[in-house]
Formats: structure tokens, C-alpha cells, sequence
């Protein structure tokens, strides 16, 4: 009777142990989600500030400035879902998934800026004059203003990247803490689900 006494002592113990474990790792993964929420918070302010620098949008850019537009919208509410449930697989996929159509975008959209608005060997429309040389492009405009947007999003994802990178260290320690037997097992009396690095 003693024995078993002590073996459901000992068990209890075991039991607010590798809860206490499993609520610390969950915590730490939040909270590191929350370190990474500002540096996403901050590309969303520069997409807010170049949107306002380029109003309105240069002849040729219209197209890839309003698809820019889109995928930073649609990158701003994949952030509030996962903002609101961080550690959310269905969330953090789709994150992952808008991050990524807005790099893709501003990829885009860069590229756009960059091409010359008149064509190779042709006079400027209602412009006498001789023709520019064949093969050399004309300048691009605003290309020191472009380099520097160009500096400060490539600042902002590096920075964003080392926190990306503890958030998915976080979730790691987390999703295995919660797959051990028998941990796991309280993991599934409790709700703790398994996590999804970004």
C-alpha cells in the first residue's frame, strides 16, 4: 500500500513536471514569435512608405505597384491570423506563403523600375533629335532613390531572419518536447498541439 502511494506520489510529480516543461516551451515559442512579429511589423511600414513616396505610380509601374500593393495586404492579414494564434500550423503556413508572394512582388517590382521607358534606338515620343545609340538602354529614373529602398528591405529581412531563425529553433525544442513518450501523453490530455516553423 506504501509502494503504491509512493508510485503515484512520484508519478504525480513527473506529471506537473513535464506539464510546467511543455508551458515553458510553448511560452518560449510565442514569445519569440512576438520578436519576430516586429521586424514583419516594420517591412509593413516601409511598404506603407514607399506606397505613399510613389503615389502616384510612374508610367509603366502601375501594374506591378498595384500587385505589390496586393501581396503586402495580403501579407498584413496573414500576420494578424498568426499574430492572434502563433503557434497555428494553418496560420504559419500561410505567413510562409505570403512572405513569399511579397518578396516575389517587390522582386517584381524593382525589376520594373529599373527598365528604361523608352526602347533602345528610338527618339522620345513628340521629341526630335538623333536616336540613342542601339543596345544602350536609357537611364533608369530615381535609380539612387531605388538603391536606397532596395538597402533598407534587404536591412529589414536580414534582421528579420535571425528572428525567423530563433522562432523555428523555439517551435523545434517544442514539437519534440511534445512527440517524447510519455510527455506526449499529457500533451494530448492538455491540447498541446504540434507547431509550425516559418
Amino acid at each position: 500500500m506504501l509502494t503504491t502511494w509512493i508510485l503515484l506520489a512520484v508519478l504525480l510529480f513527473w506529471a506537473v513536471g513535464a506539464y510546467n516543461r511543455l508551458v515553458r516551451l510553448r511560452s518560449a515559442a510565442i514569445q519569440a514569435f512576438g520578436g519576430l512579429d516586429v521586424h514583419f511589423v516594420r517591412v509593413m511600414g516601409m511598404m506603407g512608405e514607399y506606397e505613399a513616396a510613389q503615389s502616384p505610380a510612374p508610367p509603366g509601374q502601375s501594374e506591378a505597384r498595384t500587385a505589390l500593393w496586393a501581396a503586402t495586404t495580403q501579407f498584413g492579414a496573414c500576420l494578424a491570423v498568426a499574430r492572434a494564434r502563433p503557434l497555428d500550423a494553418g496560420g504559419a503556413a500561410a505567413l510562409s506563403a505570403g512572405r513569399e508572394v511579397l518578396r516575389t512582388a517587390w522582386t517584381t517590382m524593382v525589376r520594373a523600375a529599373r527598365e528604361p521607358r523608352e526602347a533602345p534606338g528610338r527618339a522620345p515620343r513628340g521629341r526630335k533629335g538623333p536616336r540613342a545609340p542601339v543596345g544602350v538602354p536609357a537611364p533608369a529614373p530615381d535609380d539612387d532613390a531605388l538603391a536606397l529602398w532596395e538597402q533598407r528591405w534587404q536591412e529589414l529581412w536580414a534582421q528579420s531572419a535571425l528572428a525567423t531563425g530563433q522562432f523555428n529553433d523555439a517551435v523545434a525544442a517544442y514539437n519534440t518536447a511534445i512527440r517524447q513518450f510519455p510527455a506526449r501523453l499529457l500533451a494530448w490530455l492538455f491540447g498541446f498541439h504540434a507547431a509550425q516553423a516559418l
